[in-house]
């Protein structure tokens, strides 16, 4: 297979970017599209060009560190794969011939260090701001000790499947981070054990949430549409009904 590769370049921070095209050809279409870029660095290397910088780490949808936007979506989709990671999506998703483009989350919360590798730390900040339960250390408690209710236990679970790969921000218009910071919130308001936080932590992550530079969420959908863990909507207006009842305690 040969594709036309059109990536985002950019030295650093302070350097200003642009679009580059590269022919790529013996590309496999067994291949995952972030093996296909390792072609093209050899390739690169080869020639006594610069590597495109990107992230990834383990290569098998659990992290969250690979994340580009692939002709437009973030992580990209093809014909029969929907709401993967950028590793998970292979190059059979593509033809023979075609053009893709490839560029970085596009977010003020999200700089770009170089190339397609962004400073995802902001999402570290927020977790720091209330993404904990305070609980004594020592021998686990037996499973039965907090008793919770099925449907509480599922809808936790659900929420904290969530890997904090940037998606959700990079495909809103408004570079919105509330998918990710209601999951957060929401998978350790339902339980027991985050109960104690449970009005601080709203408060404490969505204020740094909006201090990181990211935008409001106005209900669009898209990033529950690329959520590689399918977070739901729902998960937002859960946190704003948290929100409102902190704010009127407080």
């Amino acid at each position: 297979m040969k594709v036309t590769l059109r990536i985002w370049r950019q030295k650093n921070n302070e350097s200003r970017g642009r679009m580059e095209s590269y022919d790529l050809d013996g590309v496999s279409d067994h291949m995952s599209f972030l093996e296909m870029l390792d072609l093209l660095n050899e390739q690169l290397t080869l020639e006594g060009r610069e590597p495109v910088a990107f992230d990834s780490d383990c290569r098998e949808g659990i992290c969250g560190a690979c994340g580009v936007v692939i002709n437009g979506v973030a992580h990209g989709r093809g014909e029969t794969t929907y709401q993967t990671t950028t590793c998970q999506l292979h190059m059979r998703e593509f033809t023979d011939g075609s053009t893709i483009t490839v560029e970085p989350w596009k977010a003020e919360g999200f700089p770009v260090l170089k190339d397609l590798v962004v400073d995802r730390s902001a999402f570290d900040r927020i977790i720091q701001a209330g993404g904990y339960i305070s609980a004594p250390t020592g021998t686990a408690p037996d499973a039965h000790v907090a008793p919770v209710n099925k449907v509480d236990a599922d809808h936790a679970f659900d929420n904290a499947t969530c890997i904090g790969c940037g998606a959700c921000v990079a495909a809103c218009p408004n570079g919105s981070a509330m998918l990710f910071t209601s999951a957060k919130v929401a998978h350790l308001g339902l339980l027991p054990q985050g109960q104690p936080e449970r009005w601080s932590r709203v408060l404490g992550m969505v204020a740094q949430h909006d201090d990181e530079g990211f935008g409001n969420c106005t209900n669009i959908g898209e990033c529950t549409a690329v959520c590689p863990k399918g977070i739901p909507l729902e998960s937002i207006s859960r946190l704003n009904r948290d929100l409102f009842k902190a704010l009127t305690r407080s």
